[in-house]
């Protein structure tokens, strides 16, 4: 009997459980230079599911790491974010990466150089590309020289290899010694004061 009571209550407790899943999801897709140093800001914000490190805006169907940094596939490396509007919107994503990136630079991002490492922001949809623009309209005011980060319309996203996911929690030493020697800290205190 103390079992058929014990198993009652276990079942009460689980069926009264609410299983919390986002409403809906949406994606963002920014290119800052190296991926490894985008997926961190991303994925320390309350409202994102999941940050993928890949590639965007080239010619070449599916490529590889070696071709993309060899700068002849035309494609960026970029960071597709899932979200959830209803926890962080987009223009809160935007603030993110405005404040991880040089958007003067149309050479490459830090140490990284070629335009495989330069930024843009590839926007999903109308409502999208208008808080993009009109964002890089407000950063300006922060920066001497023009922001030549260009507003592209996304077409198609694809994931790096799966060794390039979440590098800085897979590989943290290595990942510790590339960002402390890239620029990127030196120049984001510097400007943002962090």
């Amino acid at each position: 009997m103390r079992y058929l009571i014990l198993l009652l209550f276990f079942v009460s407790c689980v069926s009264t459980v609410e299983v919390v899943q986002p409403s809906e999801t949406a994606l963002a897709t920014f290119a800052g230079g190296c991926f490894w140093c985008m997926e961190p800001p991303f994925e320390k914000k309350e409202g994102v599911i999941e940050v993928i490190s890949g590639y965007s805006g080239g010619h070449v169907p599916h490529p590889a790491y070696k071709q993309v940094t060899s700068g002849s596939t035309g494609h960026l490396e970029v960071v597709q974010v899932v979200y959830d509007p209803a926890i962080i919107s987009y223009k809160e994503l935007l603030d993110v990466f405005w404040r991880q990136v040089n958007p003067t630079d149309d050479g490459g991002q830090f140490v990284d150089r070629g335009f495989q490492y330069t930024t843009a922001i590839f926007s999903h949809g109308d409502e999208q590309k208008t808080l993009a623009e009109q964002s890089k309209e407000a950063i300006a005011a922060y920066f001497d020289e023009p922001i030549v980060t260009p507003i592209r319309e996304f077409e198609i996203f694809y994931p790096a290899e799966e060794y390039h996911q979440n590098y800085y929690l897979e590989n943290p030493v290595r990942y510790k010694f590339y960002r402390s020697r890239s620029g990127r800290d030196d120049f984001l205190k510097e400007q943002w004061g962090s």
